[in-house]
């Protein structure tokens, strides 16, 4: 193959999700000469909504994702039984649809392949619907694989887009309010006012299994408005999603050396294993892409780069053990009640990903809200390193 023959690119993101869209906008921009194809069955970005702080984005990156912001916010409120607090931290969203209008743009007309992946491999992919890609990279991003050889709880999720006639009174998102019943395991509402009669719903789980009913939290979701007293006059959008929050496990598991198909975000097993997202680490590795390109090691490079993300990550499983294993479901909440007591500086870098020494000690320090005895026996039961 050549490059100038249809069926071949320099290269090939399989997943249209955030890492691959972020990928490719990173190298639209970047690197414009290259002839980057993106293979999506369905809609680039998806039905999601993510969100971040600004501390979570280093400022050298963040002109990739800035033209995809819709909404934004200069602080957020979290509310538990015996906590209310209002952090001053910029707080935004981006939405599926402003991705996939962004890189629509991006790439050329006949970049953008709807079709799924049958097979992938280091330098070609396989179509569904017949036909071969083949490419001088191809960057597997289709999200989460198989699981079964990590040790994992489950954040899963209902949310919806919530029209409410005459306002829903809030002009700053509520992150976490767990006043709410706890079931199934750590369980809170999460709220963005979109507008002043939007407002998004999310109702969140920190659970033991990956079982989502959606009819039954579909209805948590009315009562929980009818209980703000709210009018709600139509649901405009509705997601679902169902992330790993991984306890123990071995990388080389989940991504063996013998694997050489370059992966980027969820797919290399590159997100934050105590809350389960990815935005932060697809940004970065989104941002770097660009320079690593031209290598012909571009698999390995970036198997080094995931490998020592999951070694950074291992103080993250270490928590989520104690959360799974040593707490009782319905008191999950009140390690989360804890946390928002602490410095707004220490809760960034957490969500970050870049807990400092001193954060993980000051975490880990005064009354826990766990039984020492079963956390030590947890931990001991687990290959969390």
């Amino acid at each position: 193959m050549t490059a100038d023959e249809p069926d071949y690119c320099d290269i090939a993101i399989v997943g249209g999700g955030l890492a691959g869209g972020l990928a490719a906008l990173a190298l639209a921009a970047k690197r414009p000469v290259l002839d980057v194809r993106l293979i999506e069955p369905d809609v680039i970005g998806g039905n999601h909504i993510w969100s971040f702080f600004d501390s979570d984005i280093a400022k050298r990156d963040r002109w990739l994702v800035a033209p995809l912001v819709r909404y934004h916010w200069d602080s957020y409120d979290v509310a538990f039984p015996d906590r209310e607090r209002r952090v001053r931290m910029g707080y935004k969203s981006i939405t599926g649809e402003a991705l996939a209008e962004a890189v629509t743009a991006a790439l050329p007309p006949g970049r953008i392949i709807a079709d799924k992946a049958r097979h992938v491999a280091p330098d070609h992919v396989l179509l569904a619907r017949g036909g071969r890609l083949s490419a001088k990279h191809v960057i597997d991003a289709r999200g989460t694989g198989k699981t079964s050889m990590l040790d994992c709880g489950w954040q899963k999720f209902v949310g919806q887009a919530l029209t409410v006639e005459g306002g829903h009174g809030l002009d700053r998102p509520l992150v976490m309010d767990a006043t709410v019943e706890q079931l199934d395991g750590y369980r809170f509402v999460y709220l963005l006012p979109f507008d002043a009669e939007t407002v998004f719903v999310e109702d969140t789980y920190y659970s033991d299994t990956p079982d989502l009913d959606v009819g039954a939290v579909r209805d948590r979701i009315a009562t929980y408005a009818a209980r703000r007293q709210w009018n709600v006059t139509a649901v405009t959008r509705e997601e679902t999603g169902v992330l790993p929050v991984v306890v123990a496990g071995a990388f080389d598991r989940l991504w063996p050396a013998i694997d050489r198909t370059a992966r980027i975000g969820v797919r290399a097993g590159v997100f934050h294993a105590m809350t389960g997202y990815s935005l932060p680490d697809a940004v970065r590795t989104a941002a770097a892409l660009p320079a690593l390109i031209d290598r012909g090691d571009l698999a390995a490079r970036l198997r080094a780069r995931a490998a020592a993300s999951w070694r950074r990550q291992r103080y993250y499983r270490m928590l989520g053990a104690m959360l799974f294993r040593a707490a009782e479901p319905d008191e999950r909440y009140r390690i989360f009640q804890r946390f928002y007591g602490l410095a707004p500086g220490l809760i960034a870098r957490f969500y970050a990903g870049r807990s400092n020494a001193a954060d993980k000690l000051r975490i880990l320090s005064g009354k826990p809200p766990v039984s020492v005895r079963r956390a030590l026996a947890a931990l001991s039961k687990l290959d969390w390193k």
